[in-house]
């Protein structure tokens, strides 16, 4: 895949993390020139910082930032968003990276996670705003190349004790980017769910620090301790590889680890 094109580029959760890397590395590959970047994320702040670091890298990039709260964020907010930040302008392609995304309560076993007000937030940010964006980012993009991708994990194809909030919401999201993979079969839509690996991240911290399973608890704190977790910079390194060999199929499930992308 030839990264170097005219390109509207969207990143939620870009404010820090694997977002602010992926959007970071992407914006050095894409053409300057007519391009545009879009940073999506809860802190404003954070979100200037991820931008300076991106134009201090590439000052012809045009970058813009919006605060937005997932958990109580509309359809219309969405239309805004990409009208405002794209919906105008020609570009070679366009590519969403659907990665925000919150562990929820790993204190809880899956029989003690039936607050269905949480369960309506948390799914909410997770779920619902995800497929919202992504609606609205076909919509707006209507007849330009796409690269849809979803930052997956293992927790959306196999079971984690302590994690059924997380494993759940990330496997319906998987779920939704394989059926949009199989009913937009034409060339100029591609999709792709990334699995980055275990990820020395505040997330994988939460987990360590609040999980129910003293298994789980010990397998993130010995991976931390022998540093063998990935950096934000690895994977995506290795994701940007996937992308450039473009052996995958649209909606395939590509993990870190898998030497045959």
């Amino acid at each position: 895949m030839d990264l170097k094109q005219r390109t509207y580029l969207l990143v939620t959760g870009a404010s820090r993390g694997i977002g602010r890397e992926f959007a970071q590395q992407l914006a050095k590959r894409i053409k300057a020139e007519g391009s545009m970047v879009t940073l999506l994320g809860r802190n404003q702040t954070l979100l200037q910082e991820s931008k300076a670091e991106i134009v201090a890298t590439v000052p012809d990039l045009s970058v813009q930032t919006y605060s937005l709260e997932l958990e109580t964020a509309k359809t219309e907010d969405f239309t805004k968003i990409l009208e405002a930040s794209g919906g105008k302008n020609s570009f070679e392609r366009s590519i969403v990276i659907h990665n925000a995304g919150t562990v929820g309560d790993t204190s809880k076993r899956a029989k003690e996670i039936g607050d269905t007000d949480f369960l309506q937030r948390y799914y909410h940010s997770n779920v619902f705003s995800a497929i919202s964006l992504n609606c609205e980012f076909m919509r707006v993009f209507e007849g330009i190349p796409k690269l849809v991708v979803n930052l997956s994990t293992l927790a959306a194809i196999a079971p984690i004790s302590s994690m059924a909030h997380y494993c759940t919401v990330k496997a319906a999201r998987e779920m939704y980017f394989r059926v949009l993979a199989t009913e937009e079969s034409a060339e100029d839509t591609l999709v792709l769910n990334y699995a980055p690996g275990v990820i020395d991240t505040q997330m994988t911290v939460q987990v360590q620090r609040e999980a129910h399973d003293p298994d789980v608890v010990a397998m993130f704190r010995e991976q931390r301790e022998s540093k063998t977790m990935l950096t934000p910079a690895q994977t995506t390194e290795r994701f940007i590889k996937v992308l450039e060999a473009f052996k995958f199929k649209s909606g395939d499930h590509v993990d870190y680890r898998d030497e045959q992308f």
